[in-house]
């Protein structure tokens, strides 16, 4: 009865870490940026392995406590879960200046310390229950799992109703929870009031994250009179809506020098502090006219364009723009339904009825699930300003995945279009130039099969870029429609077929034309030695590498380094850098929570430390290389970011938990060895790994058109077999050495859980530079090693 309730407060208190582990997450998602995803999980195992180091040393002291510790530490996880949120906003770390201002990487080392405390005490609950009851480790692993996999859920489903910092309240109750389950009647009893009444205190004044202040919504709201009218939470992130009356916002990205057009009214739509698009008024077509004079406009002038698809349409300026330019019909696809929602409710009136237009078709879907499954063709195919290809970012969005800006991407696309059909790209001009001859490589290289030469045409203004590639050639005539535009509103071309040197850099010129010379060394057979060469990342993403805003070259580092001061900074990915700053703190961190306790850890007859500490950290390198590796790919299948992360996550943890458990049965039938049954799992991993490997492409033909939540279940049915045999060597290593040396058991589970913090930084940027299947692959030898290391 004892285990049964011991069990049931492991789940608890795993449950509540793991949905805190999300919702952080998506706290520092406005507080800061979005990719911080391995960071998180970085700083959570860190708390492991220092609790691990902890317990090893206080050793029986602790386990003989067991009574008042445990519930002890529960509570101080709920509580540390609400108090460290206030001291993270204050403070002042900002990715964004790692690059030139060193003390970035101190507050950094101090958010990421205060940010593992309430991790620290869920591991302590953990710890102490498998020192205290180690002939029940397997048990007690799988209720910590199979918890962590329901604390996934619930943070997924309290997103959708509930503000994040409430929603963060609400699961570290779970600590609380924990607590009572072990105290025994009396106490819990005398307990439960306060600690009712602490949860309602905390619900009341919960620690709202505080928005960057170098993001777009904190700058515009710096104007005078400048509002948010609307806000909504949800699991996609947390949507805003701005009002500017006093100064109008006016976004309108490769606008012509030559309109003399007064833009109409903008409300400015931002996902958790970020520009992502504005509202624009519709009510008197005459003044949408300006849109035509951008080079966003471009695929219209060459041909009409009666079938549009517009990917990424969030508050709609590109179905306004085919629209006013006469497309017949418009299919907009977004993924965000709430967005939909605000441009068909309260702001109908001003977009004049946009979404429900009979011309234009709305469909809630992301855009490469959309590509997958529609069959209809298209004239012209548009990704929105601000979504894949056409994202803006400051660098920090360097180690993100995204899946709407590959080489597959665009061919997905391609495949949409109806004879002589054209996807356009537009994005904002950087200099020297990286996205653009970025997606001019992408776009190359998806052409392959035609000549990508005749088929690309590209333009730039001062501040803008517009791509378009065509199905099939550009006829002469087109070609002749392409420059009429380009000189009517003062463009320079940056490539067409057939140009030439003096056709290029005439308007906005510059010192030198990166993008006309790279274009042309593009489509060379000079093309790989020229990418391989250029001073910034521009080869094409790919699916097994999605990272298209990478754009960061270690040889260019020393360069760029040495200008920082004189405006080179901006050019270094902020992204990519503060991964390298949390593995540079996260190695000496996790060497000092581990290795120091070892000096005073007694000598255990019979266990080589060597042995058995390569074996754990073995599994945690293995474990979160292909955890990493896997929810790097769910994106693509389950079209969500935040419920593919969430779901792979709990699945990954469920089913191996399910394997823990199912490995205590093991343990007590069968005669083999442990060394032998650890060999024996991870051979099961590797085919869990082949049914990955197969199952995925499967899955993503036949679940293209489901909804995303039946998407997820079926994300995990391809990592089902995988997890559930990762769950097998942990438990396996933690019983053989509760038999031979139970003093060294939470020393293992702390030097995993520090291996764990390294790996999985590490992963993401084994898999930024080789790719995700290679990075599967990687860990299943660090898995072959750890079993060969702790033989017999």
């Amino acid at each position: 009865m004892r285990v049964l309730r011991l069990s049931c407060a492991i789940a608890l208190v795993s449950a509540g870490a793991l949905g805190y582990q999300l919702l952080l997450l998506r706290w520092l998602a406005i507080a800061h940026w979005h990719p911080l995803a391995v960071v998180i999980i970085s700083l959570a195992l860190l708390g492991h392995g220092a609790s691990g180091s902890a317990l090893s040393v206080a050793g029986a002291r602790a386990v003989a406590r067991f009574d008042v510790l445990f519930p002890a530490a529960a509570i101080a996880f709920a509580a540390c879960a609400i108090l460290v949120l206030p001291l993270a906003a204050a403070i002042p770390f900002n990715g964004l200046e790692l690059a030139w201002n060193p003390r970035q990487l101190g507050w950094f080392a101090m958010l990421y310390l205060v940010l593992s405390v309430p991790f620290f005490f869920a591991a302590c609950c953990f710890g102490l229950a498998f020192a205290r009851f180690g002939s029940d480790i397997p048990r007690l692993y799988g209720a910590d799992l199979l918890g962590a996999g329901a604390g996934a859920i619930v943070a997924l489903v309290l997103l959708r109703w509930l503000p994040v910092e409430r929603a963060v309240v609400t699961v570290a109750t779970f600590g609380l929870a924990a607590a009572l389950v072990m105290l025994p009647m009396r106490r819990a009893l005398w307990l439960g009031v306060p600690l009712a009444v602490l949860a309602f205190v905390a619900s009341t004044r919960p620690p709202t994250p505080p928005v960057n202040e170098f993001k777009a919504l904190a700058k515009a709201l710096l104007v005078r009179d400048a509002r948010v009218i609307a806000s909504r939470e949800g699991a996609y992130g947390w949507v805003t809506v701005l009002e500017s009356p006093r100064v109008p916002l006016r976004h309108a990205p490769g606008l012509s020098l030559s309109n003399l057009q007064e833009p109409p009214r903008q409300l400015g739509v931002f996902l958790d502090g970020d520009a992502a698009g504005v509202i624009v008024d519709r009510r008197d077509p005459a003044a949408l006219a300006y849109l035509r004079r951008s080079t966003s406009a471009l695929p219209y002038a060459v041909r009409a364009r009666s079938n549009v698809l517009v990917l990424g349409a969030g508050a709609g300026i590109d179905v306004a723009q085919a629209l006013a330019a006469g497309a017949r019909r418009v299919d907009a696809v977004e993924r965000d339904a709430r967005i939909v929602a605000l441009v068909r409710g309260p702001y109908a009136s001003l977009a004049a009825h946009l979404y429900d237009d009979p011309r234009v078709r709305v469909r809630i879907a992301d855009a490469r699930g959309f590509l997958r499954h529609d069959r209809a063709r298209y004239d012209l195919i548009v990704f929105a300003q601000g979504t894949s290809f056409a994202a803006g970012s400051a660098g920090v969005q360097a180690v993100a995945e995204d899946y709407g800006a590959t080489v597959e991407a665009l061919h997905d696309a391609r495949e949409r279009l109806a004879e002589g059909g054209i996807v356009a790209i537009t994005a904002w001009d950087k200099q020297p130039p990286r996205d653009a001859l970025k997606v001019f490589a992408t776009a190359a290289e998806a052409g392959r099969d035609a000549d990508p030469a005749a088929s690309i045409a590209m333009l730039r203004n001062w501040d803008a870029w517009t791509l378009i590639a065509k199905r099939g050639a550009f006829t002469s005539e087109e070609v002749g429609r392409i420059r009429a535009f380009a000189d009517a509103q003062g463009f320079d071309l940056v490539h067409v077929p057939g140009i030439r040197a003096n056709d290029a850099n005439r308007i906005h010129v510059l010192p030198r034309d990166d993008a006309f010379l790279g274009a042309q060394e593009l489509l060379s057979p000079r093309a790989h030695a020229y990418i391989r060469d250029y001073k910034f990342d521009i080869a094409p993403a790919r699916d097994d590498r999605p990272y298209f805003a990478n754009f960061f070259r270690w040889s260019t580092l020393p360069e760029l380094w040495r200008l920082r001061a004189q405006g080179a900074a901006v050019l270094l990915d902020s992204g990519y850098l503060l991964l390298v700053a949390a593995l540079v703190q996260a190695i000496p961190l996790g060497a000092a929570l581990v290795l120091l306790p070892l000096l005073v850890l007694p000598r255990a007859s019979g266990v080589s430390r060597w042995r058995a500490g390569v074996y754990f950290v073995a599994l945690g390198l293995g474990f979160l290389f292909i955890e990493i590796a896997c929810l790097s790919r769910l994106p693509l299948l389950v079209g969500h970011p935040l419920l593919a992360f969430g779901a792979g996550l709990a699945g990954f943890l469920a089913f191996a938990g399910l394997g823990s458990t199912w490995a205590q049965g093991w343990i007590a039938r069968s005669r083999d060895a442990m060394p032998r049954m650890a060999r024996m799992a991870v051979l099961a991993i590797a085919f869990g790994l082949a049914w990955h490997l197969f199952a995925y492409p499967l899955a993503l033909s036949i679940g293209a058109a489901w909804p995303p939540w039946v998407r997820a279940g079926l994300a995990l049915v391809t990592i089902a077999p995988v997890a559930f045999a990762m769950g097998l060597p942990f438990p396996l290593g933690l019983s053989r050495l509760a038999r031979e040396a139970p003093a060294f058991v939470p020393w293992a589970w702390g030097l995993n859980g520090c291996a764990s913090v390294v790996a999985a930084i590490a992963a993401l940027l084994v898999a930024l530079h080789v790719g995700l299947v290679a990075t599967l692959a990687i860990a299943l030898i660090v898995y072959a090693i750890g079993a060969w290391a702790w033989r017999q």
